[in-house]
């Protein structure tokens, strides 16, 4: 098991999951220790989801990294996230949106939305460019669109229709369905889909 960040990165690496710089450079500057309870701080850097409440994880660093190879952000980019939860891949989506970027984090679970916020002010300087909101997600964010990027820690049976509207054209978005992520690119004519099974999920409420 991982005992500290660099270890962590390294397991990714060698799980062959972490492979761009982008994210590994995001990994190096947001550490998960911040982003777990007092009582579990000790198995942070574990490659496994770990409760943080309300019966909620912070998610397997497996599949976090998994999904933003995927994703691809650029920096710059305008991003809406799907249940921030922890705070975890929030931090991570800031660091790599750069100072121009902007994350857009919806949580709609009362008691997560402050831990979330309370987590994320370990990184002051990412404050500026994070929106947090604590509301459901089904509308998406009407301000902050269109997104470059789009990205889900919750399972849907369904896609509500304002996150693809809320896409920009060229844009990406992931989720988990039926167990399996799938990632979704936007273009001229619709949508080209991935899917890549073997995921689980809390479901999206």
């Amino acid at each position: 098991m991982a005992h500290d960040a660099q270890s962590l990165i390294a397991e990714l690496k060698e799980k062959g999951v972490l492979r761009s710089p982008s994210v590994m450079r995001a990994l190096q500057k947001i550490d998960r220790v911040h982003f777990v309870p007092q009582e579990l701080k000790h198995i942070a850097y574990k490659d496994a989801p770990l409760p943080i409440g309300s019966g909620q994880t912070i998610s397997q660093p497996y599949t976090v990294i998994f999904m933003l190879e995927r994703l691809d952000v650029q920096p710059g980019a305008t991003v809406l996230e799907i249940g921030y939860g922890s705070g975890w891949q929030t931090a991570l989506l800031a660091q790599m949106v750069g100072r121009k970027g902007k994350v857009y984090a919806m949580e709609v679970i009362t008691r997560l939305c402050a831990l979330g916020e309370k987590n994320l002010r370990h990184y002051p300087s990412l404050l500026p460019r994070t929106h947090l909101r604590c509301q459901n997600a089904s509308a998406g964010w009407h301000e902050g669109a269109p997104f470059e990027r789009i990205i889900a820690a919750a399972e849907v049976k369904e896609v509500p229709a304002a996150w693809r509207e809320q896409l920009r054209a060229g844009g990406k978005m992931i989720y988990p369905q039926s167990g399996s992520l799938v990632l979704e690119a936007k273009h001229a004519g619709g949508f080209d889909l991935q899917k890549f099974p073997g995921f689980a999920f809390v479901p999206f409420t």
